[in-house]
């Protein structure tokens, strides 16, 4: 499992030493719509800025766990931005947890938080961790990127 941590934190490595080679006119398209789980007000607002000026349409920012399964419920975000440890549950990843049971067609997820080693190894392996601070460009970058997916959802895409 420290094996499988270390390739994760390595690839997150290697996108944020990569931003200022990699030209972004040819990288992957933004998601169009992206929720923020956030409960820093500060934090949230900036993240929400960097979107709107990378060019996403639509951010929604969620300060509570309870605000962001109504968000869910309205409208499914192409990518969420989770902080998993909110003021009002320390185990924001229950969302992750959740999203995932939507199936290969379930939003991108990146999670953000300042003790990245305290997200259990199975719920990590959802998507990308960024520990705080990071740059709003890092996170911008991890969302240009391709989105890794396993053998069984590509196997369901492939029989759609």
């Amino acid at each position: 499992m420290a094996i499988q941590r270390e390739l994760r934190r390595a690839r997150c490595r290697w996108v944020f030493e990569s931003m200022a080679t990699k030209k972004t006119d040819t990288a992957k398209a933004l998601p169009a719509r992206v929720l923020v789980v956030e409960d820093d007000a500060i934090l949230g607002l900036t993240i929400e800025q960097a979107l709107l000026d990378a060019g996403v349409a639509n951010v929604e920012i969620c300060p509570t766990t309870d605000e962001a399964l109504a968000a869910l419920r309205r409208e499914q975000p192409d990518a969420i931005v989770l902080d998993v440890h909110l003021a009002d549950r320390d185990d924001g990843w229950a969302i992750a947890e959740l999203v995932r049971t939507l199936g290969p067609d379930s939003p991108r997820i990146v999670f953000s938080t300042g003790a990245p080693n305290d997200i259990p190894e199975d719920v990590a392996e959802m998507g990308c961790v960024l520990a705080k601070p990071y740059a709003p460009e890092a996170l911008i970058q991890v969302l240009r990127e391709p989105e890794r997916r396993g053998i069984i959802a590509r196997l369901r895409g492939a029989l759609r």
